[in-house]
């Protein structure tokens, strides 16, 4: 991986998979969450996920999922990671870990300080910790939201190496965020979008330029 480590997460179509890798991306990702406009299916996901073996590593990201559905996703996709970006517990992420055998992520939302207190009891669990901002109340996803929260927020935060920044990131802002937060790790879904779910591979290159430049 490069210096900054770079997800594009929500990609639902060859094409645009396609042009996260051409850009460089470090990290792709596939969302199976049936309310999100990014869903894609397990056999869609499959051929998505076969096309970037080797190209990237590949992300599985589900929220709250049972059992079965951890299997099925892991079995259809061979993901080299999986996110999880519900309300799983560190007990819940650790029990997904041991049972697939892969590495986890795990999506905390915060909106103030206080939200950052869920870090350590997961970090404990997680291979990797995604800092997202906060779903307002009532809102239907739990991420891809397009808000960023208040990155003064982790001034002086004790936070674990290689956690990702998450949160209505843009090419524009991504530059401002990497600097502020000292962040070596980026995600990005909605900030590469002309309309939710549907992505620009012109914002995707520029958004990689910038987390570089």
């Amino acid at each position: 991986m490069s210096a900054i480590a770079i997800k594009i997460c929500g990609l639902s179509t060859p094409a645009t998979l396609d042009a996260a890798l051409k850009a460089g991306a470090d990290l792709v990702g596939f969302v199976h969450f049936p309310r999100s406009p990014r869903h894609v299916g397990l056999e869609a996901g499959r051929l998505l996920s076969a096309r970037a073996k080797g190209r990237s590593e590949r992300v599985v990201l589900l929220v709250d999922p049972d059992d079965a559905l951890v299997a099925a996703a892991v079995a259809a996709l061979d993901p080299d990671w999986i996110q999880l970006h519900g309300r799983e517990t560190p007990e819940r992420v650790a029990a997904i870990r041991a049972a697939t055998g892969r590495p986890v992520m795990k999506a905390i939302g915060i909106a103030s300080r206080a939200d950052l207190d869920a870090v350590a009891a997961h970090a404990a669990r997680a291979d990797r910790i995604l800092l997202d901002a906060k779903a307002p109340p009532g809102a239907d996803l739990p991420g891809g939201n397009g808000h960023a929260f208040d990155w003064a927020l982790l001034d002086d935060a004790a936070l674990p190496a290689g956690y990702m920044l998450s949160g209505g990131l843009t090419p524009e802002t991504v530059a401002d965020a990497l600097a502020q937060t000292g962040a070596r790790a980026v995600d990005v879904s909605s900030g590469v979008e002309t309309r939710p779910g549907e992505k620009s591979p012109d914002r995707i290159a520029a958004f990689i330029a910038a987390a570089r430049g």
